[in-house]
């Protein structure tokens, strides 16, 4: 990939975050159903109450999601606290951007 994809491919990242993580109003528990824009392809029902499911859920909207969806499905304290694991699902421009963006989440990467 040459850089000015990757550039552009970062740039269109950070586009979608919010203005902070306080701006994310997800739920913290209960069963979310994903829109097909997001989960075109399998499991759309996630119980956010099961870690395995709950970590399926952000690694989708993290990945795949505009700003209005990291906003609906995201909660900043499951966020930072799935932080340190979930950097790992997550491609490597998805963990750059955020973790450049939110200190917290920098810092949650190195506990």
């Amino acid at each position: 990939m040459s850089s000015a994809a990757v550039d552009s491919r970062y740039e269109q990242l950070a586009e979608r975050l919010p203005a902070s993580l306080d701006a994310l109003a997800g739920p913290v528990s209960g069963t979310v159903e994903l829109p097909l824009h997001l989960a075109w392809s399998g499991l759309r029902a996630f119980d956010l109450d099961r870690p395995r499911l709950r970590m399926g859920l952000y690694r989708i909207v993290l990945t795949e999601g505009m700003r209005e969806d990291l906003i609906r499905y995201l909660d900043p304290g499951l966020l930072v606290e799935q932080w340190p694991v979930l950097r790992t699902l997550v491609g490597p421009a998805v963990r750059s951007v955020w973790e450049s963006a939110f200190g917290e989440l920098a810092t949650a990467a190195q506990a």
